[in-house]
């Protein structure tokens, strides 16, 4: 079963982008599924997280921001997954 993460990122943020293209070996192997959501769409997401974008977050809690850190989602698709 896949790991469900979601990314919290904007539309235009190019880290959010190559975050998302960083994902992609992981999405296409099926071992996540990848929802994702624009924090300019809810006030409290903009206030919450501000300029902290991309944040990669799993079931628990922020995996990593701005760069994806492969070694904490792989720790994390090895003790979630």
């Amino acid at each position: 079963m896949a790991l469900r993460l979601t990314l919290y990122g904007r539309t235009y943020c190019h880290l959010c982008e190559d975050m998302v293209a960083a994902l992609e070996p992981w999405r296409l192997s099926g071992a996540i599924e990848l929802t994702i959501v624009d924090v300019d769409a809810s006030a409290e997401l903009e206030d919450q997280l501000g300029e902290l974008v991309p944040v990669l977050a799993g079931p628990e809690g922020e995996i990593c921001h701005y760069f994806l850190d492969i070694a904490r989602l792989d720790e994390v698709l090895a003790r979630v997954g």
